[in-house]
């Protein structure tokens, strides 16, 4: 889907620019996330497109949560987080 990697603020703008829009508190607990994991942007980004597809909408928890996952399981691409996932049930 995505071929180059994307920071965290350029996917936020893909999203809204599709139409889902974020308030205001979850664009910060997004950025808390990222900075609470020390998770670069890539990772972020990854979990916020993982924790959408399986929640269907943004879940703070969630997000943290998978977040600290991927970054503790050393994923780094898409394509390992899709198959985490899986492996998981949350997809």
């Amino acid at each position: 889907m995505r071929q180059k990697r994307q920071t965290l603020d350029e996917y936020i703008a893909f999203l809204e620019s599709k139409g889902f829009h974020f308030r205001e508190d979850a664009l910060g607990f997004i950025q808390f996330g990222k900075q609470y994991t020390g998770a670069e942007d890539g990772l972020a980004a990854i979990a916020l497109e993982m924790t959408l597809k399986a929640q269907k909408q943004f879940d703070g928890s969630f997000y943290i949560s998978l977040l600290e996952q991927l970054k503790q399981q050393k994923i780094a691409t898409r394509k390992q987080a899709i198959a985490f996932m899986k492996e998981k049930g949350l997809l």
